[in-house]
């Protein structure tokens, strides 16, 4: 599934239908007693951000979503149950967190108590007057610091419809919105058929995943060898936690700047088929791009040593695979690319970093931090700029991703960090990145893709030329 913006992902004209959680829904965990189940540390410091941040003034939207069609006409009676039934087979949905004082206390409410209210939002001839209305919905509603903070949307033709919906980042991560377009368009195919919807199976729950999360990190001090690590790799971060090392174009203490997208294919499929086969003995693809990441990065910004925070996701046990959530955790690496010659050498540097330090990804930063006791007060929604890498290609309905215009949407508002997305897909290796709209940016930014994509190429060449 490509990741975009809602600017990019094919909106046509339709009429478009809206459903937000119900205004019984609403009273219902109004009245609601607390959860014992804590938020995780990653949804506390995602709430607390958000509220740091507008306190400071500055309305910075944070929402994902999804895109996908369904095609012939189609049933808004069986679409709604469908999109009921997903909700409700995911406890987190149902779930959401309120103040006492300063302290942050779960409420969540019974599948029996929730329902979705329909609204049509009118025709839209125009597609850009309709980008521009959903992501004014999707701003509004979406917001991490109200409840309810999701929404879906069909934009309904003679020939079919799209779905759009979107959630604050507390409720999902990345692999969370890929597996959703599978789901929603099972439970619609058996609504069609005339099967219950409110049959399918609950799936593990992300709220109880918290609970487990948050004991054991609360379970470690100050003298953890996790936390030392952290400890040293931020002392050397000269006491900060890592950004993107080239020059941004940003002001030292200036105000949060706006950011820009940038989207596009890296490789087709045989290119990054033939990379991976290269990168394979060293640990793969994901080695290969922070190894490609590390010697660029030197070429254009000079630091010796390439520093980063690499995300991994916390679904180490099978139950938390069909799970919705935020199941997203952080290794530091440190790569010495001034001193390393040629990129197998590269490969080695990431893969021994990254055997000696995944495992850090299991303990919430949010923890580590609050055991450092430094002030991280937050004013930017990143802590630290990222590259990922996901290979999409077994997640269920996959094949189809092209077919359905399926899309995990992003989006892009404020920030100071860079965040790059790498998507492995059916059809090739895909890039998304967030920056700094700064003209310095576009500019350093536009070179990190451009050698990126050539040293995927040349590595591919090599690759084919030593099989053939």
């Amino acid at each position: 599934m490509r990741i975009t913006d809602i600017q990019r992902c094919e909106v046509r004209p339709g009429r478009l239908v809206e459903w937000t959680l119900s205004p019984a829904t609403v009273a219902a965990a109004t009245a609601l007693p607390d959860d014992s189940r804590p938020p995780a540390y990653i949804q506390e410091s995602h709430i607390r951000t958000a509220r740091c941040v507008r306190e400071d003034g500055l309305f910075v939207p944070t929402w994902l979503g999804t895109a996908f069609d369904l095609p012939g006409p189609v049933d808004l009676d069986v679409l709604e149950r469908a999109l009921r039934a997903w909700t409700v087979r995911h406890e987190t949905l149902r779930s959401g967190f309120r103040w006492a004082g300063d302290e942050l206390r779960r409420f969540t409410l019974d599948a029996a108590d929730v329902s979705l209210s329909r609204a049509e939002a009118g025709d839209f001839p125009d597609a850009g007057d309709l980008v521009r209305h959903l992501q004014d919905r999707f701003d509004t509603v979406a917001d991490a610091l109200r409840w309810p903070n999701l929404i879906y949307t069909a934009v309904v033709r003679d020939d079919g419809a799209s779905v759009y919906m979107a959630f604050d980042h507390s409720n999902v991560d990345a692999y969370s919105l890929h597996r959703l377009a599978a789901e929603i368009q099972e439970l619609y195919a058996a609504g069609l058929a005339g099967a219950r919807p409110d049959s399918a199976a609950p799936a593990a729950s992300y709220v109880d995943f918290c609970e487990i999360e948050r004991a054991d990190a609360d379970g470690i001090d100050g003298r953890h060898a996790f936390v030392d690590r952290w400890r040293e790799f931020i002392h050397r971060c000269d006491g900060t936690l890592p950004g993107f090392p080239v020059d941004l174009g940003l002001t030292p203490g200036g105000p949060l700047p706006t950011q820009r997208m940038l989207c596009e294919p890296l490789a087709d499929a045989d290119a990054a088929a033939a990379f991976e086969a290269y990168c394979r003995p060293y640990g793969g693809s994901l080695v290969g791009l922070l190894a490609a990441t590390g010697l660029i990065v030197h070429e254009l910004g000079g630091q010796p040593v390439y520093r980063t925070v690499v995300p991994f996701h916390t679904r180490v046990k099978s139950r938390w695979t069909d799970s919705v959530g935020w199941y997203v955790g952080g290794a530091p690496i440190e790569v010495p690319v001034g001193r390393t010659r040629g990129f197998p050498e590269a490969l080695r540097a990431v893969r021994a970093e990254l055997q000696a330090n995944r495992s850090l990804a299991r303990m919430p930063l949010a923890r580590v931090l609050s055991l450092l006791g430094a002030d991280f007060r937050p004013t930017s929604p990143d802590l630290y700029s990222i590259v990922s890498y996901v290979d999409t290609r077994a997640i269920p309905g996959a094949e189809r991703w092209a077919e359905l215009k399926a899309y995990g949407l992003m989006r892009v508002s404020y920030g100071d960090q860079v965040c790059v997305w790498v998507n492995r897909l059916p059809d090739g290796l895909w890039l998304a990145s967030r920056y700094p709209d700064t003209d310095v940016a576009a500019k350093n930014m536009r070179l990190y893709v451009e050698r990126l994509r050539d040293r995927i190429a040349s590595v591919a060449h090599d690759s084919l030329s030593a099989v053939s």
